[in-house]
């Protein structure tokens, strides 16, 4: 128990010693030690990289799951050791939520088979997306959590421990200074020949952890190479998904024809437009059509735009005229549409200043 008592109270006296030597250097009453400049660049350096490491850190954690409370609640499970439950993504919940409305609206109907079909996409997109984070939170993640958590933990100890060195290396230089006896400065020099050498081993080995940061760096290199492949490797199959979708949804364009066809264009195609992802196809072009009504008795240059009806209409894709009677078309220009009595509901009349003719519904997004 004295020994205790007297290394409590030793050690409270060396700390009461660092803190006036401290308080004095900033005072500028006392001399400061200067580390060496190769030792501070790399301390900076080290500063820099924990910094950087950290705001990087936090904002993929805000991308991968944005949810703070999930955060929180994965955060507990990692202090606790404990696996983090499976969670399902917002997609599979939407692709769910589709599926169980197309079983009341009828799975048969041109609206519920859809659903169906758009929910398995968006449960598949929702898969892709687990195994994303999953990924990234191993590869990414971790490592730089490791470094915050462990390496810059001893790089920190080891510099607070260079510190106290040199706080008691100037302490027993401000204390030979002030000796006066020959045995008083004897013994002061004695006390800083082992400090020297207490802070040029610290220094050292200080010295030796901050270099390490220069593998740190080639480490979270590679982590961020696996990152940006797995990034790459979510997006890829996300658009395979889509373009997948696209085309089973592409089987059935006269649903939303007949849309068309009933109401006017004013309740035109609510198709899904394929020009939103790169890479997309245009649809396959339609038939000409050719029943007896529209052949005989629609001619274009007798067609006159209705009243009331017309509409704005984006072309999606480059469409080349088959004869006389279509309008030729380009990607990306305005054009005005409606539909008359006796059409195929795949077309609508188009025109573009003084030109005009029939353009189909599958090339178009109609705006308003």
């Amino acid at each position: 128990m004295d020994f205790n008592v007297k290394k409590l109270a030793s050690d409270a006296g060396v700390f009461f010693t660092r803190a006036v030597q401290y308080t004095e250097e900033k005072l500028g009453q006392a001399e400061k030690t200067e580390l060496d400049a190769h030792l501070e660049n790399l301390i900076a350096r080290a500063d820099c990289t924990k910094n950087w490491t950290e705001k990087i850190f936090r904002q993929t954690e805000v991308l991968l799951q944005p949810n703070p409370s999930a955060r929180i609640e994965e955060f507990f499970y990692e202090k606790l050791d404990r696996k983090i439950p499976s969670r399902t993504t917002n997609a599979e919940l939407l692709g769910q939520h589709m599926q169980d409305a197309a079983k009341e609206f009828g799975p048969g109907t041109p609206y519920g088979s859809t659903l169906i079909t758009v929910g398995e996409f968006q449960r598949r997109l929702g898969g892709a997306e687990r195994e994303f984070l999953q990924m990234s939170a191993i590869n990414f993640l971790t490592p730089l959590r490791n470094f915050l958590e462990g390496d810059w933990k001893t790089i920190s100890k080891e510099r607070r421990l260079l510190e106290n060195r040199r706080l008691d290396l100037d302490i027993c230089k401000a204390r030979l200074k002030k000796a006066k006896l020959a045995e008083a400065k004897s013994a002061a020099e004695h006390e800083l020949r082992v400090a020297q050498t207490e802070f040029d081993r610290q220094a050292e080995v200080t010295r030796l952890l901050l270099e390490g940061i220069s593998s740190t760096h080639v480490n979270h290199l590679r982590c961020l190479h696996e990152f940006v492949e797995a990034q790459a490797a979510y997006y890829a199959q996300c658009h395979k998904h889509m373009q997948d979708l696209q085309k089973e949804l592409s089987r059935f364009p006269n649903s939303f024809a007949v849309n068309a066809s009933t109401s006017g264009v004013s309740a035109g195609p609510s198709h899904l437009s394929s020009a939103t992802l790169p890479g997309a196809s245009p649809p396959s072009h339609p038939s000409n059509p050719s029943n007896a009504l529209e052949s005989s008795t629609l001619k274009i240059e007798e067609v006159k735009p209705p009243a009331t009806g017309t509409r704005k209409a984006k072309v999606l894709y480059d469409y080349d005229a088959a004869d006389t009677s279509e309008l030729s078309l380009l990607a990306d220009e305005l054009i005005t549409v409606y539909t008359v009595p006796g059409m195929d509901p795949d077309w609508l009349i188009g025109e573009r200043g003084n030109q005009k003719g029939k353009v189909p519904v599958t090339y178009l997004e109609l705006l308003s």
